[in-house]
Protein backbone atom coordinates (compact mmCIF):
# COMPACT_ATOMS: atom_id res chain seq x y z
CA UNK A 1 0.00 0.00 0.00
CA UNK A 2 1.19 3.63 -0.77
CA UNK A 3 2.81 5.60 2.19
CA UNK A 4 0.44 8.61 3.36
CA UNK A 5 0.25 10.88 0.96
CA UNK A 6 1.58 9.60 -2.01
CA UNK A 7 -0.17 9.20 -5.14
CA UNK A 8 -1.87 5.70 -5.38
CA UNK A 9 -1.27 4.74 -9.01
CA UNK A 10 -3.41 1.89 -10.93
CA UNK A 11 -2.21 -1.70 -11.96
CA UNK A 12 -0.20 -2.46 -14.75
CA UNK A 13 -2.36 -3.24 -17.85
CA UNK A 14 -4.98 -1.85 -16.86
CA UNK A 15 -6.00 2.01 -17.55
CA UNK A 16 -8.73 4.56 -16.83
CA UNK A 17 -11.48 5.99 -19.51
CA UNK A 18 -11.75 9.31 -18.38
CA UNK A 19 -14.41 12.09 -19.32
CA UNK A 20 -12.82 13.14 -22.37
CA UNK A 21 -12.52 9.74 -23.70
CA UNK A 22 -15.81 8.55 -22.48
CA UNK A 23 -17.99 10.15 -25.44
CA UNK A 24 -16.28 7.98 -27.91
CA UNK A 25 -16.92 4.95 -25.79
CA UNK A 26 -20.85 5.59 -25.70
CA UNK A 27 -20.98 6.51 -29.41
CA UNK A 28 -19.77 3.01 -30.35
CA UNK A 29 -21.74 1.04 -27.84
CA UNK A 30 -25.00 2.86 -28.86
CA UNK A 31 -24.26 2.53 -32.27
CA UNK A 32 -23.11 -1.11 -32.19
CA UNK A 33 -26.58 -1.68 -30.11
CA UNK A 34 -28.49 -0.30 -32.38
CA UNK A 35 -26.84 -2.57 -35.44
CA UNK A 36 -27.13 -5.26 -33.24
CA UNK A 37 -31.26 -4.75 -32.55
CA UNK A 38 -31.47 -3.59 -36.31
CA UNK A 39 -30.43 -7.48 -37.02
CA UNK A 40 -33.28 -8.35 -34.16
CA UNK A 41 -30.01 -9.58 -31.61
CA UNK A 42 -31.03 -8.96 -27.73
CA UNK A 43 -28.89 -8.07 -24.93
CA UNK A 44 -27.19 -10.54 -22.47
CA UNK A 45 -25.44 -9.16 -19.70
CA UNK A 46 -23.18 -12.15 -17.94
CA UNK A 47 -21.30 -12.52 -14.77
CA UNK A 48 -17.54 -10.93 -15.09
CA UNK A 49 -16.66 -14.12 -12.98
CA UNK A 50 -17.62 -18.52 -13.74
CA UNK A 51 -15.91 -21.47 -12.42
CA UNK A 52 -13.04 -22.04 -14.03
CA UNK A 53 -13.65 -25.02 -16.12
CA UNK A 54 -16.52 -23.28 -18.46
CA UNK A 55 -13.37 -22.13 -19.40
CA UNK A 56 -11.03 -24.42 -19.27
CA UNK A 57 -13.98 -26.62 -21.29
CA UNK A 58 -14.47 -24.27 -23.53
CA UNK A 59 -11.22 -22.42 -24.55
CA UNK A 60 -8.78 -25.30 -24.83
CA UNK A 61 -6.39 -26.78 -22.23
CA UNK A 62 -3.84 -26.17 -24.47
CA UNK A 63 -4.46 -22.51 -25.34
CA UNK A 64 -2.47 -19.51 -24.22
CA UNK A 65 -5.60 -18.09 -22.80
CA UNK A 66 -6.01 -21.46 -20.01
CA UNK A 67 -2.39 -22.56 -20.06
CA UNK A 68 -0.63 -18.83 -19.13
CA UNK A 69 -3.22 -15.70 -19.21
CA UNK A 70 -6.00 -16.36 -17.40
CA UNK A 71 -7.01 -14.81 -13.34
CA UNK A 72 -7.87 -17.39 -11.15
CA UNK A 73 -8.47 -17.76 -7.34
CA UNK A 74 -9.56 -20.24 -5.32
CA UNK A 75 -12.82 -18.31 -3.04
CA UNK A 76 -13.33 -19.26 0.01
CA UNK A 77 -15.56 -21.85 0.12
CA UNK A 78 -12.50 -23.85 -1.79
CA UNK A 79 -13.98 -23.13 -5.29
CA UNK A 80 -11.58 -22.31 -8.17
CA UNK A 81 -13.14 -19.39 -9.86
CA UNK A 82 -11.67 -17.33 -12.81
CA UNK A 83 -12.50 -13.74 -14.01
CA UNK A 84 -13.77 -13.71 -17.65
CA UNK A 85 -11.06 -13.87 -20.75
CA UNK A 86 -13.67 -13.93 -23.02
CA UNK A 87 -17.39 -13.75 -23.42
CA UNK A 88 -18.39 -16.68 -25.70
CA UNK A 89 -18.36 -19.33 -23.53
CA UNK A 90 -20.42 -17.76 -20.49
CA UNK A 91 -22.99 -17.03 -22.85
CA UNK A 92 -23.00 -20.52 -23.98
CA UNK A 93 -23.22 -21.59 -20.61
CA UNK A 94 -26.31 -18.96 -19.77
CA UNK A 95 -27.97 -20.50 -22.46
CA UNK A 96 -27.58 -23.82 -21.54
CA UNK A 97 -28.49 -23.22 -17.88
CA UNK A 98 -31.78 -20.95 -18.11
CA UNK A 99 -33.00 -23.44 -21.48
CA UNK A 100 -32.70 -20.93 -23.69
CA UNK A 101 -32.71 -23.55 -26.82
CA UNK A 102 -36.67 -23.50 -25.54
CA UNK A 103 -39.23 -23.10 -27.94
CA UNK A 104 -36.54 -24.32 -30.83
CA UNK A 105 -35.60 -21.67 -33.20
CA UNK A 106 -32.98 -19.21 -34.13
CA UNK A 107 -31.35 -17.25 -30.60
CA UNK A 108 -29.69 -14.04 -31.34
CA UNK A 109 -27.92 -12.62 -28.41
CA UNK A 110 -25.70 -9.60 -27.79
CA UNK A 111 -23.30 -9.06 -25.22
CA UNK A 112 -20.51 -5.97 -23.92
CA UNK A 113 -18.30 -5.58 -21.00
CA UNK A 114 -15.03 -6.11 -19.57
CA UNK A 115 -12.15 -9.14 -19.79
CA UNK A 116 -9.60 -10.03 -18.49
CA UNK A 117 -6.14 -12.01 -19.53
CA UNK A 118 -2.82 -11.74 -17.50
CA UNK A 119 -0.92 -10.44 -20.87
CA UNK A 120 2.14 -9.04 -21.26
CA UNK A 121 0.81 -5.12 -21.73
CA UNK A 122 1.53 -3.40 -24.80
CA UNK A 123 -0.11 -0.95 -27.33
CA UNK A 124 -3.79 -1.96 -27.88
CA UNK A 125 -3.63 -5.23 -25.44
CA UNK A 126 -4.49 -4.76 -21.86
CA UNK A 127 -4.55 -6.81 -18.71
CA UNK A 128 -8.10 -5.35 -18.42
CA UNK A 129 -9.93 -4.77 -21.74
CA UNK A 130 -13.78 -4.66 -23.63
CA UNK A 131 -15.41 -6.55 -25.98
CA UNK A 132 -18.77 -6.55 -27.31
CA UNK A 133 -19.69 -9.56 -29.00
CA UNK A 134 -22.63 -11.59 -30.81
CA UNK A 135 -23.64 -14.87 -30.81
CA UNK A 136 -26.33 -17.16 -32.69
CA UNK A 137 -27.62 -19.91 -32.03
CA UNK A 138 -29.82 -22.66 -34.40
CA UNK A 139 -29.04 -22.24 -37.51
CA UNK A 140 -26.29 -24.31 -39.56
CA UNK A 141 -26.96 -23.09 -42.58
CA UNK A 142 -24.33 -20.91 -44.27
CA UNK A 143 -26.86 -18.42 -44.58
CA UNK A 144 -26.35 -17.75 -40.59
CA UNK A 145 -22.62 -17.26 -41.14
CA UNK A 146 -22.97 -15.14 -44.02
CA UNK A 147 -25.70 -12.78 -41.94
CA UNK A 148 -23.35 -13.10 -38.65
CA UNK A 149 -20.45 -11.35 -41.07
CA UNK A 150 -22.37 -9.37 -42.23
CA UNK A 151 -23.68 -7.79 -39.00
CA UNK A 152 -20.00 -7.38 -38.12
CA UNK A 153 -19.04 -5.41 -40.99
CA UNK A 154 -22.34 -3.33 -40.97
CA UNK A 155 -21.14 -2.39 -37.68
CA UNK A 156 -17.68 -0.73 -38.41
CA UNK A 157 -19.98 0.89 -41.54
CA UNK A 158 -21.77 2.02 -39.50
CA UNK A 159 -18.70 3.92 -36.79
CA UNK A 160 -17.17 4.59 -40.38
CA UNK A 161 -14.24 2.53 -40.40
CA UNK A 162 -12.69 1.62 -43.63
CA UNK A 163 -9.20 0.49 -44.58
CA UNK A 164 -10.30 -2.80 -42.86
CA UNK A 165 -9.42 -6.24 -44.01
CA UNK A 166 -11.73 -9.72 -43.78
CA UNK A 167 -10.32 -12.66 -43.71
CA UNK A 168 -12.16 -15.82 -43.81
CA UNK A 169 -11.55 -19.83 -43.60
CA UNK A 170 -12.75 -22.85 -43.02
CA UNK A 171 -11.39 -25.08 -40.63
CA UNK A 172 -13.98 -28.03 -41.72
CA UNK A 173 -15.58 -30.66 -39.16
CA UNK A 174 -15.09 -33.54 -36.90
CA UNK A 175 -15.49 -35.90 -40.36
CA UNK A 176 -12.77 -34.06 -42.22
CA UNK A 177 -10.17 -32.65 -39.74
CA UNK A 178 -9.09 -35.61 -38.72
CA UNK A 179 -7.23 -35.73 -41.45
CA UNK A 180 -6.27 -32.64 -41.91
CA UNK A 181 -4.89 -32.41 -38.48
CA UNK A 182 -2.98 -35.60 -39.04
CA UNK A 183 -1.21 -34.51 -42.48
CA UNK A 184 -0.50 -31.36 -40.34
CA UNK A 185 1.15 -32.99 -37.20
CA UNK A 186 3.54 -34.79 -39.69
CA UNK A 187 4.34 -31.77 -41.76
CA UNK A 188 5.41 -30.30 -38.47
CA UNK A 189 7.06 -32.93 -36.70
CA UNK A 190 9.40 -32.98 -39.61
CA UNK A 191 10.55 -29.68 -38.87
CA UNK A 192 10.29 -29.92 -34.56
CA UNK A 193 13.79 -28.31 -34.32
CA UNK A 194 13.05 -25.08 -35.78
CA UNK A 195 9.78 -24.30 -33.49
CA UNK A 196 9.58 -22.95 -30.72
CA UNK A 197 9.12 -24.64 -27.08
CA UNK A 198 5.25 -24.04 -26.90
CA UNK A 199 4.97 -25.45 -30.86
CA UNK A 200 6.58 -28.23 -30.25
CA UNK A 201 4.52 -29.11 -27.51
CA UNK A 202 1.52 -28.38 -29.33
CA UNK A 203 2.40 -30.59 -32.26
CA UNK A 204 1.13 -33.76 -30.49
CA UNK A 205 -1.71 -31.83 -28.17
CA UNK A 206 -3.72 -29.64 -30.71
CA UNK A 207 -1.43 -28.78 -34.36
CA UNK A 208 -4.01 -26.22 -35.54
CA UNK A 209 -2.65 -24.05 -32.62
CA UNK A 210 0.98 -23.60 -33.82
CA UNK A 211 -0.91 -21.82 -37.63
CA UNK A 212 -1.74 -19.20 -34.80
CA UNK A 213 1.89 -18.82 -33.62
CA UNK A 214 3.25 -15.18 -33.57
CA UNK A 215 6.91 -16.31 -33.37
CA UNK A 216 8.68 -15.41 -36.26
CA UNK A 217 10.61 -18.85 -37.05
CA UNK A 218 7.07 -20.69 -36.53
CA UNK A 219 5.29 -18.21 -38.52
CA UNK A 220 7.45 -18.84 -41.77
CA UNK A 221 7.31 -22.93 -41.47
CA UNK A 222 3.04 -22.15 -40.99
CA UNK A 223 3.48 -20.25 -44.11
CA UNK A 224 4.27 -23.86 -45.91
CA UNK A 225 2.07 -25.78 -44.02
CA UNK A 226 -0.25 -28.14 -45.62
CA UNK A 227 -3.85 -26.18 -46.22
CA UNK A 228 -6.91 -26.86 -44.46
CA UNK A 229 -9.12 -25.79 -47.45
CA UNK A 230 -7.57 -28.66 -49.63
CA UNK A 231 -8.69 -31.26 -46.73
CA UNK A 232 -12.49 -30.07 -46.40
CA UNK A 233 -15.42 -32.74 -47.19
CA UNK A 234 -17.91 -32.11 -49.70
CA UNK A 235 -20.53 -30.51 -47.38
CA UNK A 236 -17.45 -28.28 -45.60
CA UNK A 237 -16.75 -27.02 -48.78
CA UNK A 238 -20.01 -26.77 -50.27
CA UNK A 239 -21.02 -24.41 -46.59
CA UNK A 240 -17.72 -22.36 -47.11
CA UNK A 241 -18.62 -21.20 -51.03
CA UNK A 242 -22.01 -20.93 -50.14
CA UNK A 243 -20.93 -18.54 -47.50
CA UNK A 244 -18.58 -16.39 -49.66
CA UNK A 245 -21.63 -16.10 -52.33
CA UNK A 246 -24.28 -15.13 -49.83
CA UNK A 247 -21.55 -12.37 -48.54
CA UNK A 248 -20.50 -11.21 -51.98
CA UNK A 249 -24.55 -10.78 -52.40
CA UNK A 250 -24.27 -7.85 -49.64
CA UNK A 251 -21.02 -6.34 -50.65
CA UNK A 252 -18.69 -7.79 -47.65
CA UNK A 253 -15.79 -8.79 -49.89
CA UNK A 254 -13.43 -11.77 -47.57
CA UNK A 255 -10.12 -12.80 -48.27
CA UNK A 256 -9.75 -16.37 -48.28
CA UNK A 257 -6.70 -16.96 -45.24
CA UNK A 258 -5.72 -21.17 -45.00
CA UNK A 259 -4.01 -20.10 -42.36
CA UNK A 260 -6.34 -18.47 -39.79
CA UNK A 261 -7.47 -20.79 -37.21
CA UNK A 262 -8.15 -18.58 -34.63
CA UNK A 263 -7.12 -18.63 -31.32
CA UNK A 264 -9.22 -20.56 -29.38
CA UNK A 265 -10.22 -24.21 -29.88
CA UNK A 266 -13.84 -24.39 -30.41
CA UNK A 267 -14.17 -23.21 -33.51
CA UNK A 268 -15.47 -25.13 -36.22
CA UNK A 269 -16.32 -24.78 -40.23
CA UNK A 270 -15.79 -20.94 -40.74
CA UNK A 271 -13.07 -18.57 -38.92
CA UNK A 272 -13.12 -15.01 -39.79
CA UNK A 273 -10.86 -12.16 -38.13
CA UNK A 274 -10.79 -8.24 -39.33
CA UNK A 275 -7.53 -6.58 -39.13
CA UNK A 276 -6.27 -2.93 -39.58
CA UNK A 277 -3.07 -2.11 -40.81
CA UNK A 278 -2.75 1.36 -38.77
CA UNK A 279 -3.52 -1.46 -35.71
CA UNK A 280 0.55 -2.19 -36.04
CA UNK A 281 1.97 -6.56 -35.02
CA UNK A 282 -1.31 -6.82 -32.90
CA UNK A 283 -3.31 -5.97 -36.05
CA UNK A 284 -6.67 -8.04 -35.05
CA UNK A 285 -9.68 -5.71 -34.21
CA UNK A 286 -12.36 -8.42 -34.05
CA UNK A 287 -12.92 -12.06 -34.86
CA UNK A 288 -14.92 -14.83 -34.77
CA UNK A 289 -16.63 -18.23 -36.07
CA UNK A 290 -18.46 -20.93 -36.14
CA UNK A 291 -18.83 -23.88 -32.87
CA UNK A 292 -21.54 -26.32 -33.07
CA UNK A 293 -20.43 -28.62 -30.39
CA UNK A 294 -19.77 -26.08 -28.09
CA UNK A 295 -23.46 -26.09 -26.41
CA UNK A 296 -23.66 -29.99 -26.15
CA UNK A 297 -20.40 -29.86 -24.26
CA UNK A 298 -22.04 -27.73 -21.80
CA UNK A 299 -24.93 -30.50 -21.13
CA UNK A 300 -27.38 -28.69 -23.67
CA UNK A 301 -28.65 -30.12 -26.55
CA UNK A 302 -26.53 -30.52 -30.07
CA UNK A 303 -26.87 -26.71 -31.39
CA UNK A 304 -24.61 -25.05 -33.91
CA UNK A 305 -23.57 -21.79 -33.07
CA UNK A 306 -21.70 -18.82 -34.65
CA UNK A 307 -20.81 -15.89 -33.16
CA UNK A 308 -17.61 -13.08 -32.87
CA UNK A 309 -15.98 -10.44 -30.81
CA UNK A 310 -14.86 -7.01 -30.74
CA UNK A 311 -12.19 -5.02 -29.11
CA UNK A 312 -13.04 -1.88 -27.72
CA UNK A 313 -9.74 -0.41 -27.23
CA UNK A 314 -8.44 -1.38 -30.41
CA UNK A 315 -11.72 -0.20 -32.56
CA UNK A 316 -11.19 3.14 -30.67
CA UNK A 317 -8.10 3.62 -31.52
CA UNK A 318 -8.99 3.59 -34.99
CA UNK A 319 -11.92 5.82 -34.41
CA UNK A 320 -10.14 8.50 -32.18
CA UNK A 321 -13.07 11.28 -32.13
CA UNK A 322 -14.09 10.83 -35.66
CA UNK A 323 -17.90 10.98 -35.81
CA UNK A 324 -18.77 11.06 -31.56
CA UNK A 325 -20.33 13.30 -29.65
CA UNK A 326 -17.50 15.80 -28.35
CA UNK A 327 -19.36 18.05 -26.30
CA UNK A 328 -23.32 19.27 -24.83
CA UNK A 329 -25.39 20.83 -27.42
CA UNK A 330 -26.13 23.90 -25.46
CA UNK A 331 -23.92 25.30 -22.44
CA UNK A 332 -26.49 28.00 -19.94
CA UNK A 333 -24.89 30.52 -18.37
CA UNK A 334 -26.93 33.09 -15.80
CA UNK A 335 -25.23 36.14 -15.14
CA UNK A 336 -27.34 36.91 -12.07
CA UNK A 337 -29.51 35.08 -9.41
CA UNK A 338 -33.05 35.82 -10.96
CA UNK A 339 -31.61 34.22 -14.18
CA UNK A 340 -30.28 31.18 -12.25
CA UNK A 341 -33.71 30.28 -12.18
CA UNK A 342 -34.85 30.38 -15.25
CA UNK A 343 -31.79 28.69 -16.50
CA UNK A 344 -32.95 25.72 -14.43
CA UNK A 345 -36.32 25.87 -15.61
CA UNK A 346 -35.44 26.13 -19.60
CA UNK A 347 -32.27 23.38 -19.19
CA UNK A 348 -34.69 20.85 -17.62
CA UNK A 349 -37.36 21.29 -20.51
CA UNK A 350 -35.07 21.02 -23.24
CA UNK A 351 -32.92 17.54 -21.61
CA UNK A 352 -36.50 16.48 -21.72
CA UNK A 353 -36.84 17.17 -25.09
CA UNK A 354 -33.66 15.47 -25.79
CA UNK A 355 -31.07 18.29 -25.84
CA UNK A 356 -27.69 17.34 -24.44
CA UNK A 357 -27.71 20.09 -22.07
CA UNK A 358 -24.60 21.55 -19.31
CA UNK A 359 -24.84 24.69 -17.26
CA UNK A 360 -22.18 27.54 -15.66
CA UNK A 361 -22.05 27.43 -11.85
CA UNK A 362 -21.18 30.93 -11.84
CA UNK A 363 -18.46 33.65 -12.37
CA UNK A 364 -17.84 36.70 -15.25
CA UNK A 365 -19.54 36.30 -18.99
CA UNK A 366 -15.86 35.74 -19.79
CA UNK A 367 -15.56 33.18 -17.40
CA UNK A 368 -18.16 31.10 -18.34
CA UNK A 369 -18.05 31.45 -22.04
CA UNK A 370 -14.33 29.66 -21.68
CA UNK A 371 -16.08 27.25 -19.92
CA UNK A 372 -18.55 26.77 -22.88
CA UNK A 373 -15.37 26.68 -25.02
CA UNK A 374 -13.77 24.05 -22.95
CA UNK A 375 -17.10 21.56 -22.88
CA UNK A 376 -16.70 21.87 -26.66
CA UNK A 377 -20.45 23.44 -26.72
CA UNK A 378 -22.57 24.29 -29.77
CA UNK A 379 -24.19 27.05 -28.45
CA UNK A 380 -23.75 29.34 -25.66
CA UNK A 381 -27.39 30.44 -23.76
CA UNK A 382 -26.93 33.43 -21.95
CA UNK A 383 -29.46 34.94 -19.70
CA UNK A 384 -28.77 38.42 -17.70
CA UNK A 385 -31.07 40.95 -16.10
CA UNK A 386 -31.66 42.49 -19.69
CA UNK A 387 -32.92 39.07 -20.95
CA UNK A 388 -34.87 38.78 -18.26
CA UNK A 389 -36.32 42.06 -18.53
CA UNK A 390 -37.62 41.12 -22.42
CA UNK A 391 -38.04 37.31 -21.84
CA UNK A 392 -35.70 36.26 -24.45
CA UNK A 393 -32.41 34.21 -24.53
CA UNK A 394 -29.11 35.56 -26.16
CA UNK A 395 -27.60 32.70 -28.01
CA UNK A 396 -24.16 32.26 -29.29
CA UNK A 397 -22.45 29.72 -31.73
CA UNK A 398 -19.41 29.14 -30.59
CA UNK A 399 -17.55 28.25 -33.36
CA UNK A 400 -18.66 31.30 -35.78
CA UNK A 401 -19.66 33.92 -32.65
CA UNK A 402 -22.87 34.82 -34.22
CA UNK A 403 -25.77 35.47 -31.96
CA UNK A 404 -29.07 35.27 -31.89
CA UNK A 405 -31.85 36.98 -29.78
CA UNK A 406 -34.69 34.32 -29.01
CA UNK A 407 -38.16 34.32 -26.86
CA UNK A 408 -37.69 32.02 -23.66
CA UNK A 409 -41.40 30.36 -24.88
CA UNK A 410 -39.59 29.77 -28.20
CA UNK A 411 -36.22 28.83 -27.61
CA UNK A 412 -37.08 24.92 -28.16
CA UNK A 413 -38.89 25.48 -31.53
CA UNK A 414 -36.37 27.77 -32.40
CA UNK A 415 -33.56 25.30 -31.56
CA UNK A 416 -34.96 22.19 -33.23
CA UNK A 417 -35.00 24.08 -36.43
CA UNK A 418 -31.37 25.46 -36.12
CA UNK A 419 -30.07 22.70 -34.61
CA UNK A 420 -32.31 19.71 -36.42
CA UNK A 421 -33.75 21.72 -39.48
CA UNK A 422 -37.34 20.91 -38.10
CA UNK A 423 -39.57 23.43 -39.20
Amino acid sequence: MADKGQIVQRVKGVKDILPVDSPVWQWVEDTARETFEGFSYSEIRIPVFERTDVFSRAIGETSDIVEKEMYTFTDRGGESLTLRPEGTASVVRAYVENKLYNPPGAKKLYYMGPMFRAERPQAGRYRQFHQLGAELFGPENPSADAETIHLLMSIFKNLHLEDLTLRINSLGCPQCRPAFRQKLAEYLDSRREALCDNCQRRIDKNPLRVLDCKAHGCGVIADEAPSVTESLCGECSAHFDRTRTLLAAVGVDGKVDPKLVRGLDYYSRTAFEVSSTALGAQDAVAGGGRYNSLVEQFGGPPTPAIGFAIGLERLISLLGNDGAPLGPELFFIALCPEAEEKVFQLAGALREEGYMVDMSYGGGLKSQLKQADRASAELAVIIGEEEMARSVALVKEMKSGEQFTVAFDELIKWLDKHLLGEE
